[in-house]
């Protein structure tokens, strides 16, 4: 098997100058991608900016034989993401990967945090993905060709103690990437999340002590398969931690059908309709009407 290199593709992530966003960086641009290392070189609160640990990569990458250039535009704006995705394009004239990995962290208990709090958050995840996919989605699908990596968690798949803010960005991730699928899909341009754990500076003030290797490196991988041209899927969400590889999904048990209902009928029939002995795990891109069909279907064979 050949190996899978980037030659000639032009990468954009997010977050870049530290951590994943770092190891993603420097493995693509290792394999041949010119790449746009983007940092605003905040603190992990979102405050500040220093160009230097973006400028790092990018020189990292050039001691290693590639391409890169830096962007200290932030993701929490528009017209951030828009100068993000245009570097790419005054730099190297295209964009193919779009990897968005930027992110910060303000702990809160729902009852506690404040707004500003909750907004800034939300702004760097998921805002921030928007942001970039907004422009670049165009340009890659007049290209036929594109590759999306969004970065999710399973704080927003389980929800966690004191991060609404992170948990509702992390979810939010998911549709958009559901919309990015089935919009690409006829362009080649595919989108995947990819929920990461690793040990970064993300995790300061935690105890991990217990835990078993899971450096940036062992994530990497798995954002460079999503991010390359072989990538078979788009739509889906994979788990890449402490060296598991697993698929995430959405599922919804079978249920039941009634042609009616009460609030009594749902409390008596509530474990038949929780009963998990039957799942659809509806496909992504036809999921929606999938589900339409299946649904009325039963209340069809119910009448």
């Amino acid at each position: 098997m050949s190996e899978r290199r980037f030659d000639d593709r032009v990468a954009v992530i997010t977050g870049a100058g530290r951590g994943l966003g770092r190891a993603y960086a420097e493995l693509l641009g290792s394999k041949g991608a010119k790449v746009v290392v983007n940092d605003i070189g905040a603190a992990l609160a979102g405050g500040g900016g220093d160009a230097g640990p973006a400028e790092e990569v990018v020189q990292a990458i050039k001691a290693a034989g590639g391409e890169a250039v830096a962007s200290t535009d932030t993701v929490a704006t528009p017209e951030g993401g828009k100068a993000i995705i245009e570097k790419a394009l005054d730099t190297y004239g295209r964009i193919d990967i779009l990897i968005h990995n930027a992110g910060n962290v303000r702990y809160g208990l729902l009852d506690e945090i404040t707004y500003d709090d909750f907004r800034s958050v939300v702004d760097v995840h998921l805002m921030g993905a928007f942001h970039v996919v907004h422009p670049a989605f165009p340009h890659m699908a007049a290209a036929g060709y594109g590759r999306v990596v969004l970065t999710g968690s399973i704080g927003g798949l389980y929800g966690t103690n004191a991060v609404v803010n992170y948990g509702v960005s992390k979810a939010g991730m998911i549709g958009l990437n559901n919309v990015i699928a089935i919009e690409g899909a006829d362009r080649d341009v595919k989108s995947n999340v990819i929920l990461p754990g690793a040990v970064t500076r993300m995790a300061d003030g935690l105890d991990i002590s217990q835990y078993p290797p899971m450096g940036p490196e062992l994530v990497a991988p798995v954002a460079g398969w999503l991010a390359h041209e072989s990538c078979s899927i788009s739509g889906e969400m994979l788990v890449s931690m402490a060296g598991r590889v697993a698929r995430a999904m959405v599922a919804e048990t079978a249920g039941i059908y009634r042609p009616s209902w009460t609030i009594d009928d749902v409390g008596e029939n509530i474990d038949a309709i929780r009963d998990q002995s039957e799942l659809w795990t509806l496909p992504q891109a036809t999921g929606y009407f999938d589900h339409m069909t299946k649904s009325f279907e039963m209340a069809r064979k119910g009448e």
